[in-house]
This record gives C-alpha cells, structure tokens and sequence, in this order.
C-alpha cells in the first residue's frame, strides 16, 4: 500500500509542479493558476514560517511514506530528490533551490501580466 501511496505523491507532485509551471499558458486555466500558485506560495511562506521556508506539506506526506519503505537520508526538497535520482548526481541544493524559484515566479509573473494587464488577450 505505500508503494502505491509514494507513486500516488510522486504524480500528485508532479501533475502541481507542472501546473505551477505550464498553466498561465492557456487561457481558460490562467485564473486557477494563480490559484494554485497562491496556494503554493502560502504553503512556502506562511507554514514556512513554522515549518521553514519552502515547506511542502505534500513532501513531508511523501517523505513519512519513504521512510516507511527504508529510504533515509531524504532531502527538503522533492525536486532535488528527483533531479538527483533522474541525474544520478548530488545536484546542489542551492542549484536546484534557485532554478526552482526562478522558474516559479517566472511563471507566476507570466500570469500576473496574462490575467490583470494584457488586455488584448481578454476573451
């Protein structure tokens, strides 16, 4: 059951990460967007402040499952988990803190601009 659990959190994370990334693309799903992404700037910021900054909650599910199944030594972050076991490296985590946040307010950006000040885009 816990494999099935940590396969669940791994598409969970990554179906988030992609939205988070991909979806002030299309129009219909600009406003959800920001929704998510607010939700996601509240889970790093505001429960990062009791739990540090850049906390995920879906992780820390995760992470409880993984330990059940004998992984250790598990980093904060699932995209260095991912990208080191995608690599097969120890990939800093500053690198891959950095190219986290730079792409997610990227993205957040793209949308803010979308959503309130294009207005040639409006339906």
């Amino acid at each position: 059951m816990n494999h099935l659990l940590d396969l669940l959190f791994t598409f969970l994370h990554l179906i988030i990460i992609g939205f988070n990334l991909f979806a002030w693309i299309w129009r219909p799903t600009r406003r959800l967007h920001l929704i998510v992404a607010g939700i996601t700037l509240g889970c790093w910021f505001i429960l990062g402040i009791w739990f540090g900054i850049g906390y995920c909650p879906i992780t820390d599910w995760q992470w409880t499952i993984k330990e059940s199944l004998g992984e250790t030594n598990l980093p904060n972050s699932f995209v260095k988990y991912y990208a080191d076991k995608i690599s097969g490296l120890d990939i800093s985590s500053d690198v891959i803190d950095a190219i986290t946040v730079i792409s997610f307010l990227s993205a957040i950006s793209l949308s803010v601009y979308l959503n309130f000040f294009n207005r040639k885009q409006k339906q």
